[in-house]
Parts: structure tokens; C-alpha cells; sequence
């Protein structure tokens, strides 16, 4: 199967899942969006390009930040994805945005068209990484800024361990390939940032940023929505047997508990955020 078949038949099925729980996936990964704001120094009146956005997020945030006079443009390569993004800015009456279906690697825009461009967790899944970050940097207005959001360390983000180290003790699960197709494909740090360099950036920059990941969603509430949203956890739960998944889901509320909070959930998290600029005719 080809690289671009794995994702598009890996996501399509989360489609709906993250369309249903949009509004608690961008309250939760919203730090991330500002922090992807800074480092790509987005602002009022701007044309910005959203790599990998899902069913519409940071899209339909940035959307009100550029104002009417600037625009976002939103691309993935998921029919369905953008479907839901369109369905999303159509109860939100937007009028800035623009989704259309493409991958990283080709994308439909002319050279020097847009005065950011921002990836949240989008980059770990191109097939062909170096290839996509060039692209990314071709539509880029010289001077301006490329921004991308990473997981850092698996062991570090309890979002992603609290109930997949339970699921892992009741289904083998083979160690991933070094550059597989996986969120955290770039945990390590300087990873993502040589491949930037070697894209053709300047400037490129990587910081690590610590945040709290909230959800004002109960534990039980929050195990369904894990679940839904990975379409890895999903296929490991369905090879168990009933009792085995009773056993499963009582271990991972317990563990979830641990994060439970007055008003839902918390995590702590942490992310890496890579940049650069685009060199200008004279290189800088």
C-alpha cells in the first residue's frame, strides 16, 4: 500500500469522530494554535495557509484572528476531513476560509502567496516529509514564517499513555519502525528541525512548550473520546473480547482518574514548535 493510501484510509475513519467532538479538541489543543500564532507571527489582515487541518482546526480559530480583511486557507487530504470543516464554517458564517482536498506535498497554490503557514500535528503523518516542507516554504512569502506543532515525548504527554499503556498490556504491540507514520515521529529533539534546515529555511528555530491540556468532559466521557479520536487505539480495541475490553476500560478509568479534574480534565502535555523563514532574494 502506498504511503498516501495508509493515511488516507487510516483518518477517513476518525472523520466523524473528530467532527463530533470538534469544540472539546480545539478547547484542548488550543494552546498549541497560540503558541503556532507566535512563532508564525500571524496577524490582523494576513493570507494563512493551514496544513493538515482536519475538520477545520486551527483553521476556523485563525479565521478571527486575520479578520475580515485577511483570509485562511485550510488543506487536507481527507474528503471527509474537509467536508466537516466546510460544515463548521458554515454554522460559523465565515466567510475567510477556504478548504480544499490536498496533500503537503502538492499543494494547489501559486509561489508567494501566503503570509504564514502553520501545521498542528500534521507533519508527522506526510509521507514524504522534506518534500511537503518545501512546498510549504514554495507558497511562503519570502521573509515570512513557516510554523509546525510536534508531540515531544510519548512518555511525557499523559494524554496519549494514561489509556494506551493499558490497551498495550492486553494486545501485543510491536515496536514502530524509526520514521513510521506516528504522532510521535518527531518527539526527538533536532529531528524536524535538520529536515527544515535541509528544506531550505533560515532561521529555524525549535522550542519546547508545556501546557496544560484541558477537556470539560468527565473521565468516562473522555475514555470515549480518546478512543474515537485514534484510529490506532480503536483497531487494538477491537481485537479483545468482551470481558478482555471490561477489564481494559475499568484499568484505563482508573488510570484517567488520576488527570480528573473539578471542571473535567487535565493533562499536562508537552509539544515541540519548529520554525523558519523563507529566505528572501538575498537569502536572508
Amino acid at each position: 500500500m502506498q504511503p498516501d493510501q495508509e493515511i488516507i484510509n487510516r483518518w477517513t475513519g476518525s472523520a466523524p469522530y473528530w467532527e463530533k467532538h470538534r469544540e472539546v479538541i480545539r478547547q484542548m489543543f488550543a494552546p498549541v494554535t497560540q503558541g503556532l500564532v507566535e512563532d508564525g507571527q500571524i496577524g490582523s489582515g494576513q493570507v494563512v495557509l493551514d496544513i493538515a487541518m482536519g475538520p477545520g482546526e486551527p483553521a476556523l480559530s485563525l479565521a478571527g484572528l486575520v479578520g475580515p480583511e485577511g483570509k485562511v486557507f485550510g488543506i487536507d487530504p481527507i474528503p471527509e476531513m474537509v467536508a466537516a470543516a466546510r460544515r463548521a464554517a458554515d454554522r460559523l458564517v465565515l466567510r475567510n476560509v477556504q478548504f480544499d482536498v490536498a496533500f503537503a506535498d502538492q499543494l494547489p497554490f501559486p509561489a508567494d502567496m501566503f503570509d504564514a503557514v502553520i501545521s498542528r500535528f500534521g507533519v508527522m503523518f506526510f509521507p514524504a516529509p522534506l518534500d511537503g516542507l518545501r512546498e510549504m516554504l514554495r507558497v511562503l512569502k519570502p521573509g515570512r514564517k513557516l510554523a509546525l506543532a510536534v508531540w515531544h515525548f510519548a512518555e511525557n504527554n499523559p494524554f496519549h499513555y494514561s489509556v494506551s499503556r493499558v490497551i498495550d498490556r492486553y494486545v501485543e504491540s510491536p515496536p514502530l519502525a524509526p520514521d513510521a507514520l506516528d504522532a510521535f515521529r518527531f518527539a526527538t529533539p533536532g529531528k524536524l528541525r535538520t529536515i527544515l534546515n535541509e528544506a531550505g529555511a533560515m532561521s529555524v528555530s525549535e522550542r519546547l512548550l508545556r501546557f496544560p491540556i484541558e477537556a470539560a468532559v468527565p473521565v468516562k466521557d473522555f475514555w470515549t473520546l480518546r478512543i474515537e479520536m485514534s484510529e490506532k487505539l480503536r483497531e487494538k480495541i477491537a481485537r479483545l473480547s468482551n470481558d478482555q475490553l471490561a477489564k481494559v476500560k475499568r484499568e484505563a478509568l482508573e488510570s484517567l482518574g488520576e488527570y480528573s479534574t473539578n471542571g473535567g480534565m487535565g493533562f499536562p502535555a508537552e509539544v515541540l514548535i519548529v520554525s523558519g523563514v523563507k529566505a528572501t532574494a538575498h537569502g536572508t
